[in-house]
């Protein structure tokens, strides 16, 4: 078993479902008594959030990569970025750590093309879903990304933050999450449905859409475990 690192805190609550979710799924996997090891560097949400709104990448990039250095000295022997919206630097961060990174957009592209999609619509913050994040990850793998109008963007983020960012959810803000991605799935035809922040499975779960939802938490979750126990 590898000691994961783990880069948290932005934002705490899906911190907390990789923790429980890496741990439950290490026991499940192994049939074993034990639990993973494992070191979580929880960052302050505030600082990060306040990088990314001004677009001030290099010290957002430069934090990620210190808190990498960090669980690298706490004897992690790889890690991950508990956030979708962190990987929108993910190479720069990559090429300063001391560790290998596990990337929830790499593994999130291999799932869809394993599920045989050609079209996805991609949800997440307004960083993500306007940065081409996922668009040209996709892309590589033959599969088309669209992303939500720019007026929806604003709607999603607004209730990623503050209330998902808190674990609050509101009845309101999940029918309209939900009228907007089954508007953007009947336009584009699409085959699935690209949860890109970890904090949308609190409000979007696999029964409220007739389409195939590709959970990145759950995505970056497996694929951890599996680099875990190789």
């Amino acid at each position: 078993m590898k000691k994961l690192g783990l880069v948290g805190g932005i934002g705490p609550e899906s911190t907390v479902d990789y923790y429980k979710g890496i741990i439950d799924g290490y026991r499940e996997r192994t049939g074993i008594d034990h639990y993973p090891l494992m070191v979580i560097d929880s960052l302050d949400l505030a600082e990060m959030y306040a990088y990314a709104s001004n677009k001030q990448w290099e010290p957002f990039t430069a934090r990620l990569a210190d808190s990498v250095k960090t669980l690298a000295a706490g004897g992690a022997e790889f890690a991950a970025m508990a956030a979708n919206t962190a990987h929108i630097v993910f190479d720069a961060v990559e090429a300063q750590s001391p560790l290998p990174l596990v990337s929830i957009v790499d593994e999130t592209c291999k799932v869809a093309q394993s599920k045989g999609c050609h079209s996805v619509v991609v949800f997440g913050t307004a960083f993500t879903m306007s940065s081409g994040l996922y668009t040209r990850a996709l892309e590589k793998h033959g599969i088309e990304a669209f992303v939500p109008t720019e007026e929806e963007q604003k709607a999603i983020h607004n209730i990623i933050f503050p209330n998902l960012q808190a674990g609050i959810i509101l009845k309101e803000e999940k029918e309209r999450i939900l009228e907007i991605a089954n508007r953007n799935l009947t336009a584009r035809k699409a085959d699935a449905l690209v949860l890109g922040c970890t904090e949308l499975p609190l409000i979007v779960k696999a029964e409220d859409l007739d389409t195939l939802i590709l959970d990145t938490t759950r995505i970056h979750i497996e694929a951890i475990l599996d680099y875990m126990l190789a």
